[in-house]
């Protein structure tokens, strides 16, 4: 018990020195009001909820969230489902392929969305080639849709991971047995792989939906005017503004948002 206790003291320092004690520093910055004289109050949190701005800011962010992580659904579920049922062979360079974006930072990663987005840029002269296109160029960059391009391309992996390690236990010998059984493929699908799935698939929501909730740099960076999310409040109120209590208070509530996310996506878990 003793060795165990040894051997978790520096994680448990690290996680009490960089994680749980700036979280309740920032918390008691949260419930003080501005000014030479500060005292605790609930202002910063009321002021939050009175403002349609804040609100209006919030729906977007769980909006995108929700729309990238649906996104992402659809694009993972059949790539994951072919690495796991269909293909013998090239499955580890297909997760290679997969996992590559993880190797590369996420700014890079923004920028060369940027290029890639941009009037004059990659797409844009491949569409024209192909007549796609007018003069008037794509007009995608520095709007959401190009923020949330960018957060599928980043999050993809962790749905198809998910998904691809509970397709793996799917045992075959129950297809099999549906299809003896004059189950059409449908039938099959719907009543054995995706039931036996969904736990891969909440994870992958989780994994995706929660980060998405609190980004910053792609929104930033590729969405312009339109790309102003909760994650950029936070961050103008504390590298622009200097409001570091009403930065706090929002944060907090970004921080309620994930736990009641957390705790709604284990509800559709435990209901199996």
């Amino acid at each position: 018990m003793r060795k165990s206790i040894l051997l978790m003291s520096p994680a448990m320092f690290m996680l009490f020195a960089f994680g749980i004690i700036p979280l309740f520093i920032m918390l008691y910055y949260s419930f003080l009001s501005d000014g030479a004289e500060a005292s605790f109050t609930l202002d910063n949190y009321i002021n939050f909820f009175k403002k349609a701005f804040y609100l209006q800011l919030t729906w977007k962010t769980i909006r995108m969230s929700l729309i990238v992580t649906f996104i992402c659904l659809l694009i993972s579920y059949p790539v994951a489902y072919i690495m796991a049922k269909v293909i013998q062979k090239g499955k580890n360079l297909l997760l290679l392929l997969i996992i590559i974006p993880f190797w590369t930072s996420q700014l890079v990663r923004a920028y060369s969305w940027m290029t890639f987005l941009q009037d004059g840029g990659i797409l844009d002269y491949l569409l024209r080639k192909l007549h796609l296109i007018g003069d008037g160029g794509l007009g995608i960059l520095f709007t959401q849709t190009a923020v949330i391009i960018s957060l599928v391309h980043i999050f993809f992996p962790y749905m198809v991971l998910t998904i691809y390690m509970s397709l793996e236990k799917v045992d075959l010998s129950l297809l099999e047995a549906s299809r003896s059984l004059g189950a059409s493929s449908w039938e099959t699908f719907r009543r054995i792989i995706l039931p036996l799935s969904k736990p891969g698939i909440i994870t992958g929501a989780i994994l995706i939906f929660v980060p998405s909730l609190g980004v910053f740099v792609e929104p930033r960076i590729l969405g312009g005017t339109e790309g102003s999310v909760i994650g950029t409040v936070i961050e103008d109120q504390f590298f622009e503004i200097y409001g570091w209590n009403f930065g706090s208070a929002i944060a907090f509530i970004l921080l309620a948002m994930v736990f009641l996310s957390l705790w709604l996506l284990s509800r559709l878990t435990k209901e199996d």
